[in-house]
């Protein structure tokens, strides 16, 4: 049977009756008094008397259209309704779908449409404008549309895919020529939408063909599409109007889209001029050529990455949804990597329309764009041993297995720090489609100046422009402007007159960072509030707070990189006799927590965890952790005048354990590392010549497992460990005893490499700091397989680990004379360094960097 058809039998009883028959028929339908007096029913009885399809309505003037409130699905089940009471029998299945898809086609156009940007500017001047006569002869080919069974029933469950979704959507393009916009994928947005309405108009029907169909899933359905839609309207709507730390303008005030780079599988890049991120990201998502592949956007530290996917997701959630539904997961969130990555997808969303339906990925009216911001911020279990490159693997299986099953069309989009993947290259799945997020080039920045200019004044923008372009600015600080963060950040505190030009003449790059993170401290704790607004919110001084920072950032630090629980925080800090009496103080005064109030005085926010809190930037928890470690270095080395003698400040007992406490928690990064030492490099109170003998001393006994081995009722490495599985939330069976140990020793020879290249790069220190992890050469101390032995100690945690964690940090160092045989040494940085008369035999050197290294006399044998 066609379409015009039906619909003719539908009007049959009253074929001979004037149109005031059909509004007396029509009249039976159930609350249908007030709707039979609109313009717009009156004008479609003449649509139904003639049997025309109820597209027809559609060449009408769209402003009409649009502007009526006419329920098109509810009178198509009312229709069905009275069909069966007049006709004494219940319409097929198909002359059912027939009349309700067109009703639910109109109402899905109706709620895109005035969903588009630029819809209201379109009705002021074309909404009086009828259909042309051809787009009307389309319209009126609709009547002859004949169906199967089997396509009603594909139209119920997936309508976008239907033979009517192909022919309604034919027809609408045609209407929709002269709106200026893309007409076709316009048209697939109305008819993917097109479900929700047939779904709801099934369930209301009570027509029992349609109800066996629909599977009493009515409610189920609609409490599915009404969880999806609160999702996108609570957690991707806002995301581009958050706040900018504390300002007063949100990120997408001053968003500029960022140029990337495309690499080759070895992460060298393409030879091919840089485009803009968005534009990749939306050629990647329509390209059906591209379904197996996951876009990896990879970047250094403030570059942009998580900033692009709160933009792009909300652009998905504007201009492609339903035709793709964003859904943005940060990995930091992720606690856990289940075995089955769709698992792993489900528990992260946590969300209704996913923990309740099976079948959620593979409903075929929904096709989802998978944002993973963050792969550098995993913080799952096994992180250390293999967790990252399993879970880029079940990633890639995952869209490798949406590109085999038409019923999961789904797409993954991963960011991370470009560091991230550095030692794991050679076991990236193959279906990466990687590019790498470029600094901002001039013509960005002049747009980024430009947005800046209308938030803080066009003045302040044009006196920043002179301070960048000035010669005595350093070349170090344009190149960091070019990061988007930090450019911020120069700015903000250019604006509020923190940051001079005699501040940074001597700054290296490096040096250039701390400077900015620590003016942007002091300028958060004394100047974007007053000092007294700070001590009324929370009764503390700034040096107080900055304290308290110090150790929020350790905590974030050692419980993850991301969050970290208030109450670490607070047990921390009961250490601290000055800021405990402080706090305690502050307590008796506010009546409240003092150290919620501290914390939020800095970019400091609710954390993914109850009870927990977070940076607005992962640097800062970085470089304020390096800034603790450097406070506690200074008090290692300072001494205090005797009786007889000079005596430590901090004594041998106190100092091991505070290097258990600070160190016992993880891998310290090479960001972390290169704060400290330029922090170290402007502090008065360093003292780089004791701090080696101190740290040696310690290093000699770790390697001895002095420590670990230590009787007493709880040693070092006990209580550290006691202490973390109190303080931080999850860390569950992730770290034990030996890991505690391996960590905080491994740590401590990092420190120990660093100071080491300190020294010789100072002419007054050269000689008296000479570190080697075996020992010095030619003493009783040299014990040539002293650094295999904790090589072979750190595969507790993984194999290869001291690879992974050493990557960047022996580069100059001394390991002449050091029996290294059979240790896998992959992707390390050896260039400069001493390698004389090392046996290097079968190791394993693949992918390391040996310019300029010494291999005198070595032994390369099957190395």
């Amino acid at each position: 049977m066609t379409l015009k058809q039906f619909v003719k039998n539908l009007f049959a009883p009253f074929a001979s009756d004037a149109p005031g028959a059909i509004v007396d028929f029509l009249k039976e339908l159930p609350d249908a008094a007030e709707t039979l007096q609109k313009p717009e029913i009156r004008s479609l009885l003449p649509i139904l008397k003639q049997g025309e399809p109820l597209l027809t309505f559609l060449e009408s003037p769209l402003g009409e259209v649009l502007g009526t409130t006419l329920p098109f699905a509810k009178l198509a089940t009312s229709l069905l309704k009275l069909y069966l009471e007049k006709n004494k029998r219940e319409a097929t299945l198909v002359e059912q779908v027939l009349l309700v898809s067109q009703a639910a086609y109109l109402e899905s156009f109706q709620q895109q449409f005035l969903a588009l940007p630029k819809a209201q500017d379109w009705l002021k001047r074309h909404g009086k404008k009828s259909a042309s006569e051809q787009v009307k002869s389309q319209f009126k080919g609709l009547a002859d549309l004949a169906l199967e069974p089997q396509e009603a029933q594909k139209a119920i469950l997936f309508f976008q895919e239907s033979r009517l979704a192909i022919a309604y959507n034919e027809a609408l393009v045609a209407r929709m020529q002269d709106f200026g916009q893309n007409a076709s994928q316009f048209a697939e947005k109305v008819a993917r939408n097109t479900n929700r309405y047939m779904d709801g108009a099934i369930a209301d029907a009570g027509v029992d063909r349609l109800r066996q169909w629909y599977n009493g899933m009515g409610r189920e359905v609609w409490e599915k599409y009404f969880s999806l839609d609160t999702y996108l309207s609570e957690q991707i709507k806002p995301l581009p109007t958050e706040s900018v730390f504390n300002e007063p303008f949100s990120f997408r005030d001053l968003y500029v889209p960022l140029q990337a780079s495309f690499l080759k599988s070895d992460g060298e890049p393409e030879e091919q001029a840089a485009i803009g991120i968005e534009q990749i990201a939306q050629d990647w998502l329509r390209n059906d050529q591209q379904q197996n592949q996951v876009l990896f956007i990879q970047g250094n530290p403030g570059r942009g990455k998580s900033v692009f996917c709160r933009m792009f997701a909300d652009r998905v959630r504007q201009h492609e949804h339903p035709n793709w539904t964003p859904i943005l997961i940060r990995l930091r969130d992720v606690r856990s990597l289940e075995k089955d990555f769709e698992e792993t997808l489900r528990k992260a969303i946590d969300r209704d329309f996913a923990d309740t339906d099976p079948g959620w990925l593979t409903d075929r009216n929904l096709r989802f764009l998978f944002l993973l911001d963050g792969f550098d911020e995993l913080l799952m279990q096994g992180r250390t041993s293999g967790g990252l490159e399993d879970f880029l693997k079940q990633v890639g299986r995952f869209q490798e297995s949406c590109d085999r099953n038409s019923e999961k069309r789904h797409r993954v989009l991963i960011t991370g720090r470009t560091l991230s993947l550095q030692k794991i290259d050679r076991q990236l799945p193959n279906n990466l489609l990687r590019v790498e997020l470029l600094p901002l080039d001039s013509e960005l920045q002049v747009q980024w100046f430009i947005n800046w200019g209308k938030l803080a004044g066009t003045e302040k923008m044009h006196s920043f422009q002179r301070f960048l372009v000035d010669s005595r600015c350093p070349d170090r600080i344009r190149d960091l402007a070019g990061e988007p963060l930090l450019l911020y950040l120069l700015a903000a505190m250019h604006r509020d007159g923190q940051l001079t030009l005699d501040l940074l003449e001597s700054a290296s790059s490096t040096n250039a960072k701390v400077l900015i993170y620590e003016k942007t401290i002091d300028w958060v704790l004394t100047k974007q509030r007053t000092e007294y607004l700070n001590q009324e919110i929370t009764e503390l001084d700034p040096n107080a707070l900055r304290r308290i920072l110090a150790e929020a950032g350790l905590c974030v630090v050692q419980s993850g990189g991301e969050c970290a629980a208030i109450a670490m925080i607070e047990s921390r800090l009961k250490n601290d006799d000055a800021v405990r009496s402080l706090l305690e103080q502050a307590q008796t005064r506010l009546q409240e927590s003092p150290l919620r109030n501290a914390l939020a005085a800095f970019y400091m926010q609710p954390g993914s965890k109850t009870g927990s809190v977070e940076f607005a930037h992962k640097s800062f928890s970085e470089f304020l952790f390096a800034d603790r470690l450097k406070e506690a270095i200074e008090d290692w080395t300072t001494q205090i005048e005797g009786r007889r003698q000079s005596q430590d400040l901090v004594s041998d007992e106190v100092l091991y354990w505070q290097l258990y406490d600070l160190l016992g928690y993880g891998g310290l990064t090479p960001e972390i590392v290169e704060y400290l030492m330029a922090l170290l490099t402007e502090s008065a109170a360093f003292d780089p010549v004791r701090l080696f003998h101190r740290l040696e001393d310690f290093y000699l006994r770790w390697c001895d497992g002095e420590f670990i081995d230590e009787l007493n009722s709880e040693n070092l490495p006990q209580k550290k460990l006691r202490s973390l599985k109190e303080q931080v939330q999850e860390v569950g069976g992730a770290i034990g005893l030996r890991q505690v140990d391996v960590y905080t020793g491994l740590n401590v020879m990092i420190l120990l490499f660093e100071l080491h290249r300190y020294g010789r790069s100072r002419e007054e220190l050269k000689g008296a700091i000479d570190f080697h992890p075996c020992g010095k050469f030619g003493t009783q101390t040299f014990n040539e397989f002293r650094l295999l032995s904790a090589i072979s100690y750190s595969s507790c945690i993984a194999n290869g680990y001291f690879a992974v964690t050493f990557s960047r940090f022996l580069r100059n160092t001394n390991l002449s004379n050091a029996c290294l045989e059979n240790t896998f040494l992959y992707c390390i940085d050896f260039s400069g360094a001493d390698l004389s008369n090392t046996n290097l035999s079968y190791a394993h050197l693949f992918g390391s960097n040996l310019c300029l290294a010494n291999l005198s006399n070595s032994s390369l044998h099957h190395a």
